[in-house]
């Protein structure tokens, strides 16, 4: 499966803005909590400098003092709390060119908010440095007082996770093994210190270093408790996770990913809507817009939302396609990509789906995305497709639209438009849509 970093595209955002009505803006005031709530926690890889002269990051390394004594191979580098901030603040240094500054938008999706990034400099990096002992054990220093001395700093051997008993509390583990870390965050238009526990892991398998930040924010509103996460590997608070709190989750256990919401996504409290507008870093706040419809009439990649409109052609015979065009049929729309394994293996599930029902009442409709058209010939012929499939590009944005993170995703659509199920795949797809074809 493929992943991006990609946030809801300006042209979903769009769509949303236009589904709510002048609406209520809620602002509200955000307090950090350590470990990580009612989220999984992902991890991040930590990778030394490299020293290619044609590496575009390489006038952004830090400038570290002083390094560890008594290690070998001895490796060093940083680890990133809000890249954002950092490139912003490396353009206007010139420690990156125009050029790529502007490509790292094209590639982020990202318009820089000005008003809410630092001018003058930010300590958002953290240093580490790493290197075997004279017994041959891996051992890392990070920089916790964020001074660039790293001989200040204890070292210490990083925690193999895939040796810890699959039934442990990992979240108590990796609190009991984080190293509570110094960097700087601008908020209220002043640059504020502040501190957050860092988890560093080891992967031998692999000889890879990864950590996250045991991190996420809470939040009140009409006397329900909100959680944010900013996804642990770093803190910027860019690509969002939404949960509401609960008391009956205990041990680590976690919110399931269907109550699970992210930018531009609507929660409901107290019998009412509201769109999830961002966290606001410059002001520490989550953004909160009421919705001016019933959730009946609301664009989202949500179950219960009417799916987002979008127009594009088929791909063998130029013929328009919409929902619009799909009403009065059930659809899934399955976002795939030619290159991607778990992909192709479906197809033969699709196949077979498709033989199976009517097509005045069922349509599957491809979406292909990352792919070059002539991949997509191949595999159209190769594995006989039969059923439409757009080919997602610059001009008819689908994959942006709809938010794609990762393929396959797919969303099964009912008559009315309105999206019923998320990422329904080979048996649970083929039941769901054999049961709905006799209802």
């Amino acid at each position: 499966m493929k992943s991006k970093s990609a946030a809801l595209s300006a042209l979903l955002s769009a769509i949303l803005l236009f589904s709510c009505s002048q609406g209520k803006n809620v602002e509200l005031s955000l307090t950090m909590q350590s470990g990580y709530g009612p989220f999984h926690s992902g991890l991040g890889g930590m990778s030394p400098y490299s020293e290619d002269a044609d590496n575009p990051w390489k006038n952004t390394y830090l400038k570290i003092s002083k390094l560890p004594e008594g290690l070998t191979d001895l490796q060093y580098g940083d680890i990133e709390t809000n890249i954002y901030q950092t490139v912003y603040q490396a353009y206007l240094s010139g420690n990156i060119t125009k050029d790529r500054y502007e490509e790292l938008q094209k590639s982020w999706n990202w318009i820089p908010d000005t008003l809410n990034l630092s001018k003058t400099p930010v300590k958002t990096k953290i240093a580490f440095a790493c290197g075997k002992d004279p017994d041959g054990i891996l051992k890392i220093a990070v920089d916790a007082n964020n001074n660039l001395d790293l001989t200040d700093d204890k070292l210490f051997t990083p925690l193999e996770m895939m040796s810890v008993n699959e039934d442990a509390n990992k979240d108590s583990i990796a609190m009991a093994n984080a190293v509570q870390v110094s960097f700087e965050i601008f908020v209220h238009d002043k640059t504020v210190p502040v501190s957050a526990p860092l988890f560093v892991t080891y992967y031998n398998q692999f000889d890879m270093l990864m950590c996250n930040f045991a991190q996420y924010a809470t939040t009140r509103f009409k006397g329900v408790q909100i959680a944010v996460s900013s996804g642990f590997t770093n803190l910027a608070y860019k690509n969002i996770q939404v949960a509401f709190m609960r008391n009956d989750l205990k041990n680590g256990e976690k919110v399931k990913g269907e109550d699970l919401y992210e930018n531009n996504e609507y929660i409901e409290i107290e019998n009412e809507i509201y769109r999830i507008s961002g966290v606001n870093t410059g002001k520490n706040t989550l953004a909160l817009e009421k919705a001016g419809l019933p959730k009946a009439q609301l664009y989202s990649t949500q179950a219960g939302y009417k799916s987002p409109p979008f127009r594009g052609e088929e791909f063998t015979t130029n013929s328009a396609i919409s929902p619009e065009d799909l009403k009065g049929k059930y659809v899934l729309l399955d976002f795939w990509a030619t290159w991607c394994g778990p992909c192709l293996q479906e197809l033969p599930h699709l196949k077979e789906l498709y033989a199976k029902t009517d097509r005045a009442k069922f349509e599957i409709v491809g979406i292909v995305g990352d792919s070059p058209s002539d991949a997509l010939t191949k595999t159209i012929d190769r594995h006989a497709v039969t059923w439409p499939q757009i080919l997602s590009d610059d001009a008819n944005k689908i994959t942006e639209t709809y938010g794609i993170s990762g393929y396959p995703t797919t969303f099964l659509i009912d008559t009315e438009g309105i999206i019923i199920a998320k990422n329904l795949r080979g048996n649970e797809l083929e039941e769901k849509v054999l049961s709905l074809m006799k209802e």
